[in-house]
């Protein structure tokens, strides 16, 4: 296991790798930008996406030529890595991509690192706002370098909630999605788009959002936002309780335990109402 020290040296030198990526995507022209569609056809990314991934990738290799890598486009559709107890990168160079390909400003760069399987780090940074969030394990979490907490909400008819639309648009299980998101948006305050699930988890961490939930994400989409959330006080568990599982994250974000599993238990509830309905239609 690395020491603080070791740690310490590991966030400065991606923090800053992080940094200069963002300048490489904020106020890109639109000329620039080549859009090509990934597994499905509203599934896109662009050529800024695969440049500031090998960007980071290169730079952290050649100066810890030891660690290892999961990241967003060199997995692509193959099967993930597996996680092993070496100094592991998660990276994801464009969360929010649709809305960078429109200029819609909520889209960053995540960049967390696991050792021993555990996160003991995170970076996020929004180029357009210039919100860097970050986060060492048992020191606390940042938005440009000022500490910042979760919301103190503990009940679901209080709270605001981000629920990430686009799991409406997957045909298989399209009914449980759409019948949580009602269940949700019927139960809370009112629910939020943000188009981008690490910028969502960012915003439980600083606590103007209350809780996040979104299943069928990937490790680089998380892994940042996990630590950053837990040091600021939050609670991420499975989205049907319990612990949550880095490599395959069904997650519910939220600033607390209680809310966290008032949010788990109307999932539950949901899901087997809508699985019901199924059995008698067939």
């Amino acid at each position: 296991m690395a020491n603080d020290q070791d740690i310490e040296k590991y966030f400065e030198f991606a923090k800053n790798l992080t940094l200069e990526a963002g300048q490489t995507i904020k106020n890109v022209d639109d000329t620039d930008k080549i859009i090509k569609s990934k597994s499905i056809g509203k599934d896109l990314v662009t050529n800024f996406d695969h440049q500031i991934e090998e960007f980071l990738i290169n730079a952290l290799s050649k100066e810890f030529p030891d660690h290892k890598f999961i990241a967003e486009e060199a997995t692509g559709l193959s099967e993930l890595p597996e996680l092993t107890d070496s100094p592991t990168w998660l990276i994801d160079p464009i969360d929010g991509t649709v809305n960078f390909i429109h200029n819609f400003s909520q889209y960053c760069i995540s960049v967390g690192l696991t050792i021993c399987k555990e996160v003991v780090l995170g970076i996020i940074y929004n180029p357009v706002s210039c919100e860097l969030y970050t986060a060492k394990k048992g020191q606390g979490a940042f938005l440009n370098e000022k500490p910042i907490r979760v919301s103190k909400i503990t009940e679901l008819k209080k709270s605001l909630l981000a629920f990430e639309v686009g799991s409406l648009r997957v045909q298989k299980n399209r009914d449980i999605a759409w019948a949580r998101f009602f269940a949700l948006f019927d139960s809370c305050q009112t629910i939020r788009n943000v188009g981008s699930a690490t910028l969502s988890m960012a915003y439980v961490a600083k606590g103007v959002i209350d809780c996040f939930q979104m299943d069928g994400l990937q490790p680089w989409d998380v892994a940042a936002g996990m630590i950053i959330v837990t040091e600021a006080g939050g609670t991420l568990i499975d989205s049907k309780g319990g612990p949550y599982n880095l490599m395959k994250p069904n997650i519910i974000v939220a600033s607390t335990a209680q809310l966290a599993c008032e949010v788990t238990k109307l999932i539950v509830d949901t899901d087997l109402k809508t699985q019901r309905k199924r059995l008698q239609r067939t």
